[in-house]
């Protein structure tokens, strides 16, 4: 199912998926923690509900992330920065720059049924490898629906921890990616494997 990235870095990566815990819920309402942070793909905001992370995004406006926070949950207490949850936006941003280290915390997702389908695929691509939008529609039994798999990619909210950055065009190019493609490009090449010939 999956192509290894073309790009060349010296160290090689982990596949972080087996120690990553979907908890397919969704923390809309209640109290909701979130952190902004700085690191080396721009500005970073941590959401973290009673459940777990429910979103990681990246961008260059740390403001325009918050503001983010407050459109997408109107209905719950926002905390900012509480202290319990400090060593989880450490962990987070750790990850976000080495995903070698994984990340062993749950994740508190809320989507569709085929949205978490195509999520779950995400997870199963190997750091390192990619995937067409073409060939994870096969992969989770729905070959026509390449163009639905694609907005489910950009309907993730948890930036890495689902790998919607391995998800390619049948072409190879990197195609639209939601915290922007230079990050995406970013992503792959530090995650990509030496030695390694796209198949």
């Amino acid at each position: 199912m999956y192509r290894t990235a073309t790009t060349n870095i010296s160290e090689t990566l982990t596949d972080p998926q087996h120690i990553l815990d979907i908890m397919p819920t969704g923390g809309n309402n209640g109290r909701i923690c979130f952190a902004l942070g700085e690191c080396s793909l721009g500005s970073i905001l941590v959401v973290i509900s009673e459940k777990g992370i429910c979103a990681i995004s990246l961008g260059d406006d740390p403001e325009a992330l918050a503001r983010d926070v407050q459109d997408r949950f109107p209905q719950a207490e926002l905390i900012s920065e509480d202290s319990e949850f400090e060593q989880w936006i450490a962990q987070v941003i750790g990850f976000i720059e080495a995903p070698a280290l994984g990340l062993d915390l749950p994740l508190d997702i809320c989507g569709t049924a085929f949205q978490q389908r195509v999520w779950q695929a995400l997870r199963e691509i190997p750091a390192g490898q990619i995937a067409s939008y073409t060939r994870i529609a096969q992969h989770i039994g729905a070959p026509d629906a390449v163009r639905a798999v694609a907005s489910a990619c950009a309907a993730n909210s948890l930036a890495v921890a689902i790998p919607c950055h391995r998800a390619i065009r049948s072409d190879g190019s990197l195609s639209g990616y939601r915290w922007g493609v230079e990050r995406k490009a970013e992503l792959l090449r530090r995650e990509a494997l030496p030695g390694r010939q796209r198949l």
